[in-house]
């Protein structure tokens, strides 16, 4: 129970690594609000497997590009929990891999709106609650495409390489305040998405230093880490959790 008492936001909750997210941090003991965009039923469900468990979780939905909807939002969690120590900025939508000659200005500006334009509305909108607190702990799902600079991806790289900027540079500036921000780099992780039986992915997880895919829950346990007591002298950490597939050297 590594976070019983905390309240933790996660935004793209509602499916995926955000719902996976969700599940291992009230495992963990936190009181969790699954952040939705669109997704209302699916979130919801998360929070129903939540509660089912002996978890504690509320939905709340906002669009995390809009300044004003997050406020409402952390208001919102705030209200109904009394405080929030820490925030899991996950979410993204829309086009992410594509050739540069079929990139679009707008598939590029909607992967920056998540990757910067999101990761400061939220940010802005806790910092006064962990201010108040004494600290709280930020963590930013980036990926680790950002140290491989594969081809076909620079649209969401160029969201990712925003937020690791915003994260480096905020994990110094907030550092005072107690509040940290560290990052967490999944790799292709087995969503409910992957098809982990067929040959692609077969041929994938074999190419892997620990020759299998990573669970969507590993990304939550390296979350959990970030957010508990365990890493209170950690921030600005950039940690991959991939396999092996890149080191830290890459």
């Amino acid at each position: 129970m590594l976070l019983e008492g905390k309240v933790v936001l996660v935004t793209g909750a509602s499916k995926g690594i955000g719902a996976a997210t969700a599940r291992v941090l009230a495992r963990h003991g936190a009181k969790v609000a699954v952040s939705y965009a669109s997704g209302k039923e699916r979130a919801e469900a998360v929070v129903a497997e939540i509660v089912a468990a002996g978890g504690v979780a509320m939905a709340v939905g906002g669009d995390v590009r809009d300044a004003d909807s997050v406020l409402g939002l952390v208001e919102e969690v705030v209200g109904r929990f009394g405080r929030i120590d820490g925030l899991v900025n996950n979410a993204i939508g829309g086009d992410q891999h594509g050739t540069f000659a079929n990139a679009t200005w707008d598939g590029y500006q909607n992967m920056i709106d998540f990757g910067a334009k999101a990761v400061v509305n939220t940010i802005k909108a806790v910092q006064p609650h962990f201010r108040a607190q004494g600290g709280g702990s930020v963590v930013n799902i980036v990926t680790e495409l950002w140290n491989m600079g594969s081809g076909d991806w620079s649209m969401y790289l160029a969201g990712k390489g925003a937020m690791v900027g915003i994260s480096r540079s905020l994990a110094a500036e907030l550092g005072p305040e107690n509040i940290r921000v560290n990052m967490v780099a999944p790799g292709w992780m087995a969503t409910e998405t992957v098809d982990t039986s067929s040959d692609g992915s077969k041929g994938f997880a074999a190419s892997l230093p620990l020759r299998r895919h990573g669970s969507a829950d590993e990304i939550g346990n390296a979350c959990v880490f970030f957010l508990s007591d365990l890493s209170t002298y950690c921030t600005g950490t950039y940690l991959p959790v991939c396999g092996g597939r890149i080191t830290q050297l890459s």
